[in-house]
């Protein structure tokens, strides 16, 4: 009965994990002409602009049903979506910050996404794929909303 909610945590603490061990694919191919977002970078764009050291943190949501959770530590990011286990970082593009991934599977359905907006709380990111997830900043103990409580019988 409590299952799906038992993977949604294990699916949080892996990507805080992958997160804070720096896991990454090691392909350094195809970074060039883009800058790691550091902590103290800033976006120069100005306005609503977001910077780097926004997205830190731990993020948590719902998407077409299915959790999606994201991870930030030090420009580091891991993402595990629609049952893909994604690492990669925040990288500066043009003064705004985006995230930049290579999924273990080969997935490229969440790849490169672009911050459309951050609040503190709330963080909207598109992918170049299609996808828009909306997530909440997770503070390890509150699961997002929309979670399935109950297995359904097959």
């Amino acid at each position: 009965m409590f299952k799906p909610v038992r993977i949604a945590a294990a699916a949080a603490g892996l990507a805080a994990a992958l997160a804070l061990t720096g896991c990454g694919s090691g392909d350094s191919g195809g970074d060039e002409g883009k800058t790691p977002a550091s902590p103290t970078a800033s976006a120069e764009a100005g306005g609503e602009a977001q910077q780097p050291e926004d997205v830190e943190g731990t993020w948590a949501g719902v998407t077409d049903s299915k959790p999606v959770v994201l991870s930030v530590k030090n420009g580091k990011a891991a993402l595990l979506a629609d049952g893909h286990a994604c690492t990669g970082a925040v990288e500066d593009h043009d003064g705004s910050p985006m995230l930049s991934l290579k999924c273990a599977d080969g997935n490229t359905d969440r790849t490169m996404g672009a911050i459309e907006s951050n609040d503190g709380t709330t963080l909207v990111v598109s992918w170049d794929a299609g996808a828009k997830d909306t997530l909440k900043k997770s503070d390890g103990a509150t699961l997002p909303d929309g979670l399935p409580t109950e297995l359904s019988a097959s």
